[in-house]
């Protein structure tokens, strides 16, 4: 495979000045390597409710990411859903336009629930603007301490954020600096001092939840920043008993290609505190 002035080379070929060499070499040396992509080291554990050609409908489980942060930038469940369509052959990150699936909705690490996963642009577009119209109904289960004195209420409030302690606070008027919040509450059982509530958000805030029953004497169960944590883990609870179960595509307007979901409700029904208080 080597040859000197078009000649082939022999073991005892010695150069001269000007001699031309020639090598072959296959064109396998040549093969790029494979990328090596950060989302092909994130777990392959994901929980589907539902998929098709436009999105993917996930069940986050309590202490996952939805997005990388300065903790954790490998295993989200962002990056979990990149490699699962990589593997399947649905995600391309060096095609050209190729589009980077992304999350429509986020919850908080330490809540649990349905995440819906856009596979296109067009598909993350319409999931956003229906959201923000509130076309997409969204409802938790949560456990709080005591009975709430009205079965079901609507909670109004505003709420002032602190980014330094990542915390959000209570206020009864408006100022410029906090926002307006609307918490719909209804309570489904009551037992042991404490209550398993539906709770839709009409407004989706920073902590609203956790905030908002907090506020009105009924913390939630496991919550160490609002909540009453030591007295929980007694109980032998450690998680925040907050999820966010049970979604439906209600669509007032056009919905383009998502035109097929509307008046679809998908729910989670393993909800790791339901059965204590259904039972």
């Amino acid at each position: 495979r080597i040859k000197v002035n078009g000649k082939r080379a022999e073991i005892s070929t010695r150069l001269q000045v000007n001699d031309l060499v020639e090598m072959y070499i296959n064109d396998e040396f040549f093969e790029a390597a494979p990328e090596k992509y950060d989302f092909l080291r994130a777990s392959t554990k994901l929980d589907i409710i539902y998929e098709d050609e436009n999105i993917i409908l996930l069940d986050k489980k309590v202490g996952l990411l939805s997005h990388p942060d300065e903790g954790e930038y490998v295993d989200t469940l962002i990056t979990r859903v990149e490699r699962y369509l990589y593997e399947k052959g649905e995600y391309d990150p060096k095609g050209e336009n190729s589009f980077a699936p992304a999350l429509a909705n986020r919850i908080d690490r330490n809540t649990g629930g349905i995440v819906i996963a856009a596979k296109n642009a067009e598909a993350l577009r319409i999931l956003c603007d229906k959201i923000k119209s509130r076309e997409i109904d969204k409802r938790y289960l949560t456990v709080v301490h005591g009975t709430p004195k009205e079965k079901e209420a609507l909670l109004e409030g505003f709420l002032q954020k602190n980014s330094d302690k990542n915390k959000v606070y209570l206020q009864k008027s408006k100022t410029e600096n906090n926002l307006s919040i609307k918490t719909y509450y209804r309570t489904l059982k009551s037992k042991g001092g404490l209550s398993l509530l539906e709770i839709e958000l009409l407004t989706g805030r920073t902590h609203q939840i956790r905030a908002h029953l907090s506020s009105i004497g009924h913390p939630l169960l496991g919550d160490g920043k609002y909540g009453r944590l030591k007295e929980d883990k007694k109980l032998g609870f450690t998680k925040q008993a907050l999820y966010s179960y049970k979604l439906t595509f209600s669509f007032e307007s056009d919905a383009g290609i998502l035109s097929y979901l509307n008046g679809k409700e998908f729910t989670v029904n393993d909800v790791w505190f339901k059965d204590k208080f259904v039972n």
